[in-house]
């Protein structure tokens, strides 16, 4: 059988590695620098954890894991009479209790929930683990990927959302990428619900908004007139989602379209609040600006959403996140106010990868290499290569006798610098013969004054 991979997957070799762990570092020692801690939760979470957090589109990407002992033939016929079932869309314990994690948020919240008492509040959290979803693969998009979240649990604080604002800021502008970082408030979503008279249809509205950016106006417009909206009430959508301008602009033209409604003054409040704090703090390659066309179709956000952009290469949202006051509620656990951002890693990687951004020592691999021209020489060698170790050198030993073309090969093929040989010569005086394999230079050196040596 000719081997493959699962569609969505990847395989990542040495270069990448490196480069990806380039962003993770980064960005966690972003994290760290704000105050946040680690933490990990597992792979799987039980189905009940997950479904309804996400939306109708989102539930029905979750990837199910089917239950052991199926094969048990005494449970063939109830497993037959419950495969029907799911295959009407419904969910049945009798063939799937478990999935793996559809993003960090909700684990995260069922964390909080476990261990509430425990926790110091507010509690900032970081997490850097992979996530799955079932969708359909493409540039930026992939079944199995790493986000990197920041949360904040146990405070309404807007002082909290600047801090994300600015943790955004800070890590793009550190890998250089230039960025848009979107704001708007679901409060001010729920607010163009209600002066519609369609409250009731506010997940349908977001939903829809929600994929502006993927299918236009029209099919907005045609979506929501599927879903039960009548022509004035989709009138009003298309004059709010047409507002235009520069942060003020927007929000003058918003105040007079949301009029005296509460919560959409509520959700102005908190924009402004946002977008005029830290102005001064956020450097040249960040620009902070509002957008009401951003929806973010997930379920549980309350206030501020966030996405990010970058602004030099077409791709979708490299980062998104937002307030959720009540995820806790779900888990039997209310009055616990969150807020928190997520980086696309992934697709953080494809817009470095295509701008060319990426350091050029980033993957880091080994420095020198110890040519073996025999068992006595290899001793020798071996004993130098391990003091060099200690000093964080990073050398290796070609593991067995061979010409010194092949080992010469081997070298240029891992990109290695430096080649250290020891030969019978070298061994009787106590010398090592040091080559730049870059410059072609070569040097003789006694083996103390290699270990003053600048690799």
């Amino acid at each position: 059988m000719k081997p493959s991979l699962p569609q969505g997957t990847r395989d990542f070799n040495a270069n990448i590695v490196g480069k990806r762990n380039y962003i993770f570092n980064t960005i966690r020692s972003v994290f760290e620098l704000y105050g946040f801690q680690p933490i990990e939760t597992p792979a799987m979470e039980n189905l009940d954890t997950l479904m309804g957090k996400y939306g109708d589109e989102g539930d029905k990407l979750i990837f199910k894991i089917l239950n052991n002992g199926l094969d048990n033939v005494a449970k063939h016929e109830s497993a037959r009479q419950e495969f029907e079932e799911i295959l009407q869309g419904k969910n049945t314990k009798g063939i799937t209790e478990r999935a793996l994690r559809y993003d960090l948020t909700i684990p995260f919240a069922r964390y909080v929930a476990m261990n509430h008492g425990q926790l110091t509040m507010p509690f900032k959290r970081y997490q850097i683990q992979p996530v799955w979803r079932a969708d359909r693969p493409q540039r930026g998009r992939y079944r199995e990927f790493y986000q990197c979240d920041a949360d904040v649990v146990g405070s309404y604080s807007l002082m909290n959302e600047v801090e994300l604002a600015n943790i955004y800021a800070t890590v793009f502008s550190k890998i250089g990428i230039g960025v848009e970082i979107k704001i708007n408030s679901r409060k001010v979503l729920a607010a163009l619900a209600e002066i519609i008279g369609g409250a009731d249809k506010m997940i349908d509205i977001t939903i829809a908004i929600d994929k502006l950016d993927k299918i236009g106006l029209e099919k907005v417009k045609e979506e929501l007139a599927q879903r039960g909206l009548e022509e004035h009430q989709i009138n009003t959508i298309e004059k709010y989602l047409a507002i235009n301008g520069t942060n003020e602009e927007k929000i003058i033209a918003l105040k007079k379209l949301i009029g005296d409604n509460e919560t959409g003054k509520k959700g102005i409040e908190e924009i402004e609040f946002v977008i005029n704090y830290p102005k001064e703090n956020f450097g040249a390659t960040s620009k902070i600006v509002t957008d009401f066309t951003l929806a973010r179709g997930l379920n549980y956000y309350t206030g501020i959403i966030f996405e990010v952009k970058a602004k030099d290469a077409e791709m979708g949202s490299i980062g998104g996140g937002g307030r959720y006051d009540d995820l806790t509620g779900t888990f039997g656990v209310p009055n616990i106010a969150g807020v928190g951002i997520s980086f696309g890693v992934d697709r953080i990687y494809d817009v470095m990868d295509e701008l060319k951004l990426f350091p050029d020592n980033v993957a880091k691999s080994t420095q020198v290499l110890f040519f073996n021209l025999g068992e006595s020489e290899s001793k020798m060698a071996f004993g130098i290569m391990q003091q060099l170790r200690a000093k964080n050198i990073r050398c290796e030993i070609y593991p067995e006798q061979a010409k010194f073309d092949k080992q010469f090969k081997y070298a240029e093929k891992k990109d290695i610098t430096y080649a250290i040989i020891i030969g019978t010569e070298e061994m009787n005086t106590n010398m090592v013969k040091l080559k730049n394999l870059q410059t072609g230079t070569q040097h003789n050196f006694a083996v103390e004054e290699l270990f003053k040596f600048d690799f």
